[in-house]
């Protein structure tokens, strides 16, 4: 692609992925173009992710707090893309994923994600995939991966860093103020280890209640302590 394209950063929060990192970056590298940039926003890790990111030839950014929200406002900060693409580290963009992003941009979207699909065969995240088809913001993850354009970002004043779960949720209502939110018809490939790690019919159920106690008010401390207690593998 020409260099004339439209800059695109993607923003990858990271912590304790030191294993996986390298991979990932290579096939982004591999997508990527003269204005494209990699950005990964560590958390002080202690497993050498940031050593592996660098590695793997991104641009590393230490931030200054733990925590998606906090990471993903940091690398935004300092990022010299038009269009942010946030992107969680064991979730891999579909091929083409730069001129899908861009085209979206180019006719109107102000933000928007892929549909999601799962690395594992399980018939019920399939069913949880399909449903990501849909523009409805309860059914909106994070690990559908999010493009913005950079003034739609900034006007909804970025990730709400007091939120530390629900935060990638949250954010879609405050971009669609901004301009139109677009579900893109490919789909990412998201890790289902924390699933197999925790039970996939219970997971989902965890998932739910948190969900539904976020929306009814329950403090964050109160469902943070809540998803530390319930779920293994926790990377808040």
């Amino acid at each position: 692609m020409a260099s004339s394209a439209v800059p695109v950063s993607i923003i990858i929060p990271a912590y304790n992925e030191a294993a996986g990192i390298g991979h990932l970056l290579a096939y982004l590298r591999a997508e990527a173009d003269e204005a494209t940039e990699l950005v990964v926003v560590d958390a002080a890790s202690p497993d050498g992710t940031a050593a592996a990111a660098q590695a793997a030839g991104a641009r590393v950014l230490q931030s200054p707090r733990r925590g998606r929200a906090a990471q993903l406002n940091h690398g935004a900060s300092q990022a010299r893309g038009q269009i942010l693409y946030f992107l969680h580290a064991d979730t891999y963009p579909p091929v083409g994923f730069l001129q899908h992003v861009r085209e979206a941009v180019a006719a109107g979207a102000g933000s928007g994600c892929f549909r999601l699909q799962f690395d594992y065969p399980h018939w019920f995240l399939q069913l949880n995939a399909w449903f990501t088809r849909f523009d409805v913001d309860l059914i909106r993850f994070g690990d559908q991966s999010l493009f913005v354009r950079r003034d739609v970002f900034e006007q909804a004043r970025g990730y709400r860093e007091d939120l530390l779960v629900m935060e990638d949720q949250e954010i879609i209502s405050r971009l669609r103020r901004g301009g139109p939110f677009r579900v893109l018809p490919q789909a990412v490939v998201t890790s289902a280890r924390k699933y197999l790690d925790n039970g996939v019919y219970r997971l989902q159920l965890i998932f739910t209640l948190i969900a539904v106690l976020h929306w009814l008010g329950v403090s964050q401390p109160r469902l943070v302590q809540l998803y530390r207690y319930l779920i293994r593998q926790d990377k808040l």
